[in-house]
């Protein structure tokens, strides 16, 4: 594939200190023996008199039985502003690399917040609320003019602004009391700033070339930030001095055999000291970290590569007729298996579970989709994977399969379970990463679509116009959906029927394509568009002559 022209694209916390509920798992494709010790458990919490609490706050795994209709509230009502927080149950047993059960929950336990793209390893947290309800910009950085860079690929050189595709920003709070806000830009550089303020917390760390990807942040509270380049590096940065210092770096070049470009636009994962990447170099790696504090108290790291694979095989180059095969999407990782796709549409699964005793990881699912899958694969908490797929080279192969795919790895001869076409003339396909909640998926099209898509039967149940493509990956907290569109115009739809064709509740103008993925957190919505900018939302203080409320609407005013 070519890129995408610039027009478009404190310490330890709980989990259950956010207070999300745990996502239930039944399945109606599946049997129902647990009905019986469930019916005793419900009666049993009756009798004592003990309340359950269901509703979620950021995770999207829900019952798949549960089918709100409007007659639960009025369908003009607001959802609360209020967001609501149960508090989390333990997750079962699992043994392994990631739970399962852990898909639409929060990541770590010591790091609360949102710390890679999509904001865990199967790449469905979202963050929490509350939502705004009648959200203005609080603040916009930077201040004066916008961040901007020079850069060159197959299309000659030019001027790219802001942040883009998928430029989700971490958002987590720091051991030092505070919330912290980071993300790479268009202007070559990593950004720390203040989630209450937007000033910066750290001096910009600058690299090469432009940052298009979604940075990530340690999970197990290392003062650590990850990051690629189209400067054909991936770096890990030390956060914990008084400017940010690079303590590692590897080269697209630096394994072999590689094919097609040398950019990193995935957001890392890192596990148990392990750092999995894929790169636009077609090659999926594993790093050993060796984390650590010097004698000086600072953070260290000692990088070692373990492990790195072609994401192409002989097949995939005859089926497709050229080498346009980059790994341009965000690792997944459910179970033992890590999940990843190509721009030439193979999808895959890399057994990792004797990884640590050194064993090489063995690929356990292959399945071609025919066309560029730049968008992540999204696992439930059955284990399904949720694919988008582009439609490009138009192939025969692709135009069979469609291009929003449900799979089951577990089929590894017949894995697709459902699948939706999109094959528009003109501008077509997916490049936002789908959404779960409850019962649905969501997808945005390059068409200018969202859509929303029963995730058993794979029957779209509704349609939205947003009338330029859609590359943003939407997110959905406390059952509000968000999703932006290359006019500029962030929106939110009320979701708590997923059978119905859910009403605007508001929308905020930005300047400039919203092509990055926002992140929610505790009443605000970051994200940053192709004018230059990034965003603070949220709702006004109630107060708006505080000191705060005019710092705040002099910034979001320049």
């Amino acid at each position: 594939m070519t890129d995408r022209e610039p027009g478009y694209r404190g310490g330890p916390v709980r989990l259950a200190d956010l207070g999300l509920t745990p996502p239930t798992r039944r399945s109606p494709e599946r049997g129902r023996p647990w009905l019986v010790p469930v019916i005793i458990l419900a009666a049993l919490v009756a009798a004592w008199g003990v309340v359950a609490v269901v509703d979620s706050g950021g995770g999207g795994d829900q019952d798949l039985a549960a089918r709100p209709s409007g007659d639960a509230t009025e369908a003009g009502d607001d959802p609360s502003p209020a967001s609501t927080e149960p508090t989390l149950a333990p997750l079962p047993p699992f043994d392994g690399w990631v739970n399962p059960a852990s898909s639409g929950r929060p990541w770590s336990e010591t790091v609360p917040g949102i710390l890679t793209f999509r904001g865990n390893p199967t790449r469905s947290f979202y963050g929490v609320g509350p939502v705004p309800t009648n959200p203005v910009v609080l603040w916009s950085f930077p201040a004066e003019g916008g961040m901007c860079g020079t850069s060159t690929d197959g299309s000659g050189t030019q001027t790219w602004c802001g942040t883009g595709w998928t430029g989700q920003p971490s958002v987590w709070e720091h051991r030092d009391g505070r919330t912290w806000v980071a993300f790479g830009g268009y202007d070559y550089a990593v950004h720390w700033l203040d989630y209450e303020s937007g000033a910066r917390l750290l001096p910009d760390f600058r690299t090469g070339d432009i940052i298009k990807g979604s940075v990530t942040v340690d999970p197990d509270g290392y003062p650590l930030l990850y990051t690629g380049s189209r400067d054909n590096y991936y770096r890990i940065i030390a956060m914990d001095r008084e400017q940010p210092v690079e303590l590692w770096k590897i080269h697209a070049k630096a394994v072999s055999p590689t094919l097609w470009n040398d950019d990193w636009d995935g957001s890392g994962l890192i596990i148990d000291d392990y750092l999995f990447e894929g790169g636009e170099n077609s090659q999926f790696h594993i790093v050993k970290l060796n984390r650590g504090y010097g004698p000086d108290g600072k953070v260290t790291v000692d990088p070692k590569l373990v492990f790195n694979t072609p994401g192409w095989d002989s097949q995939l180059l005859s089926d497709l007729g050229d080498n346009q095969v980059s790994i341009e999407n965000s690792v997944a990782i459910s179970g033992n298996t890590v999940y990843f796709a190509n721009s030439g549409g193979l999808v895959q699964g890399w057994d990792i579970s004797g990884l640590k005793n050194g064993e090489r990881p063995a690929r356990v699912f292959r399945y071609w989709t025919g066309d560029d899958v730049d968008a992540s694969i999204v696992v439930d908490a059955e284990g399904f994977l949720y694919v988008g797929a582009e439609f490009e080279r138009g192939n025969a192969r692709a135009r069979e399969v469609g291009q929003i795919l449900k799979l089951d790895p577990r089929k590894p001869d017949d894995p697709l379970v459902w699948s939706v076409k999109d094959q528009k003339p003109g501008k077509s396909g997916v490049w936002g990463t789908p959404a779960i909640w409850k019962d649905m998926v969501y997808v945005p099209t390059n068409a200018g679509e969202l859509l929303g898509i029963d995730r058993v039967t794979g029957q779209v149940v509704w349609r939205k116009d947003l009338g330029s493509q859609t590359w943003q990956s939407p997110v959905v907290v406390d059952d509000v959906l968000i999703e932006g569109d290359c006019d500029g115009n962030l929106h939110a739809y009320d979701v708590r029927d997923t059978r119905r064709d859910p009403p605007e509740l508001w929308s905020v103008k930005l300047d400039g394509c919203i092509e990055s993925t926002p992140a929610v957190w505790k009443g605000r919505i970051f994200v940053g568009a192709r004018g230059g900018k990034f965003y603070a939302i949220g709702d006004p203080p109630a107060d708006r002559r505080s000191p705060a409320t005019e710092a705040a609407a002099g910034r979001s005013d320049r």
